[in-house]
């Protein structure tokens, strides 16, 4: 029996707090998810169809296809349970495959060690079936089988992904402090844009938020700009089945007729940089790229769509003292030039989102690296409809 097509628990998983974007994208592409907890969602499912999952997720990091639940107190344990399961039917015995893990076992205490008992296991099960040796190493390139274990509770998996997810492929210039690819498509779905209005950016830096809102309004997955994943170097893997994804992936993009998607910096050189990101994400003609401060941004007037910066919030960037007045000039620019868009600031520091002087009608929970951070959103009327508590300081 393939595991192409036997149905077995697949775990994806993601970044912190973008759980409930990647379930919203799993039911959309069909699936009914099981469990959605912190870091991922839980449903069934074959490798096919964890192929299709792979392709499309955006805020995706690892699709697990899982093999084997057992109990082990110690790394001896580990190994006779995968001593004796079947890794000549998944892993070819001239192949190349990585061992990942994350434990949390008193017994343990360097997850290399785990991996190792795992990588063990495997080689010598294959060697003693096939009278073959394959190769092995930290490199995501080939196979890669990951370890869960937890106290007494072990579970093994294939990685189907390989690589992350969570980074999508096209960026090539990263620039200063960037946004995970993963995480800016969640902020972008956290919004309330409608795929079809202005999206404003100023302060884009390398361009990731406008590159990816182009990329969803468009329809454009992820993997579009991927050519190796890991479950392309297992037994029994039909190419067909990629290539047809690829081909219905191809077959999806849309052309959105107007859609106006502006990004602005005041560096020349991210600028340049984000240009050049965008061309290799195919988006370059989408994205209206210009030098200039924020406060000069052009920004549509009746279009009513979303604004959405991500200033330095002094954790990483920027003196605090000194960015109080650039986030006190953001509320001034939202408020005399955005009126009748929803405006979204990303930050990781409340105190200064304070200083932008207007209520926020929503604060989004995100987190990145280590730094807890908000989408913070505004509804900013225009007119005589001009938020009248505009001077009111959030709480």
């Amino acid at each position: 029996m393939s595991l192409y097509t036997t149905i077995a628990p697949i775990t994806i998983t993601c970044n912190k707090r973008l759980a409930p974007y990647l379930e919203q994208e799993v039911k959309e592409l069909g699936f009914e998810p099981d469990e959605t907890f912190v870091t991922g969602v839980r449903l069934n499912g074959t490798i096919n169809d964890s192929i299709k999952l792979n392709l499309n997720l955006r805020c995706a990091s690892q699709v697990l296809y899982g093999l084997k639940q057992f109990e082990a107190v110690n790394a001896d344990d580990i190994y006779k349970n995968l001593a004796d399961y079947p890794w000549e039917t998944i892993l070819p015995g001239d192949g190349y495959f990585s061992v990942t893990s994350n434990v949390l076992n008193p017994t343990i205490n360097n997850n290399m060690f785990a991996n190792l008992r795992v990588k063990d296991a495997i080689v010598d099960r294959l060697r003693e079936k096939t009278g073959t040796r394959p190769s092995t190493g930290a490199e995501l390139s080939g196979a890669v089988i990951h370890l869960f274990w937890k106290n007494e509770s072990a579970e093994v998996f294939i990685d189907t992904s390989g690589d992350s997810l969570a980074r999508h492929g096209y960026r090539k210039i990263p620039g200063r402090a960037p946004m995970l690819e993963a995480l800016a498509a969640a902020t972008i779905l956290a919004t309330r844009w409608d795929r079809a209005s202005p999206f404003v950016n100023p302060m884009c830096g390398s361009g990731t938020v406008a590159i990816e809102a182009a990329l969803i309004a468009t329809n454009t997955r992820p993997g579009l700009f991927r050519v190796n994943y890991a479950f392309m170097h297992l037994i029994g893997y039909d190419e067909n089945i990629y290539l047809n994804e690829m081909e219905r992936l191809n077959n999806q993009v849309l052309d959105v007729p107007g859609l106006r998607i502006i990004a602005t910096d005041y560096s020349d050189i991210a600028i340049t940089n984000a240009r050049k990101n965008a061309v290799a994400a195919g988006v370059a003609d989408l994205i209206e790229f210009s030098v200039c401060d924020f406060e000069a941004t052009n920004v549509p007037e009746g279009g009513k769509g979303v604004m959405f910066m991500n200033p330095e919030y002094g954790e990483r960037l920027g003196n605090e003292t000194e960015l109080e007045a650039t986030y006190q000039r953001i509320g001034d620019f939202m408020k005399k030039k955005c009126g009748g868009y929803f405006g979204y600031i990303f930050t990781g520091n409340l105190d200064l989102a304070k200083k932008i002087g207007l209520k926020a009608k929503r604060r989004i929970e995100f987190y990145t690296s280590i730094i807890d951070c908000r989408l913070m959103e505004y509804e900013l009327y225009e007119g005589s409809r001009r938020m009248v508590k505009q001077e009111e300081k959030p709480q």
